[in-house]
Order: structure tokens, then C-alpha cells, then sequence
């Protein structure tokens, strides 16, 4: 399948990109196009799909707290004091109601 001048000129501008005449001459789609053909022929019936190329597992911990129960050393880090008292930061007003 040969992509004409004016085609690749059409693919550029869908995909908002700027090539000049003497790159379109240059470009060699078509081999890239032959190659994905011949992949699409490959025959992969029976073979899983596969999300990495690394069979190695990542390491897991266990999920339990160990930071618990240290609110107020957390709040005591606030320069504004406003909210404190109450148990939560108190921040500027960001939206217009």
C-alpha cells in the first residue's frame, strides 16, 4: 500500500503537525506499514498477553498504620493557628460561591 504525497499532507494536518515537502519525500511509510502487516500475520493463538517482559514480582509489604494517632504534632506544623484548636488546617477561601 503506497501513501500518495497529498495523504501523508493529510495525516500531518489531523494530527496538527507541520511537514515540509522535502520531508514528505524522505518519509518511507510504506516499509513501516509492510511491517505491521507482517505482524498482524503472525499467529498468536494459545499466547497469553503480557503486561511487562520481567517475570519478577515486586516486593509487598504488609498494609498496617505506623503513623497513628499523631494529629496534633501534625497541626502543630501549621504557621495559622486558626483552625487548630478545632483539629484541622484552615486554609484561604479558593472558590466564589
Amino acid at each position: 500500500m503506497a501513501f500518495s504525497k497529498q495523504q501523508l499532507q493529510k495525516f500531518a494536518d489531523l494530527i496538527h503537525i507541520e511537514i515540509t515537502d522535502d520531508k514528505l519525500e524522505q518519509m518511507n511509510i510504506d516499509s513501516v506499514i509492510e511491517w505491521l502487516d507482517k505482524l498482524q500475520k503472525i499467529d498468536t493463538t494459545g499466547v497469553e498477553p503480557m503486561l511487562n517482559p520481567a517475570e519478577h514480582k515486586l516486593p509487598r509489604r504488609a498494609d498496617v498504620v505506623t503513623d497513628g494517632n499523631i494529629r496534633d504534632a501534625v497541626l502543630a506544623n501549621d504557621p495559622d493557628t486558626a483552625g487548630v484548636s478545632r483539629g484541622y488546617f484552615a486554609v484561604p477561601k479558593v472558590m466564589d460561591e
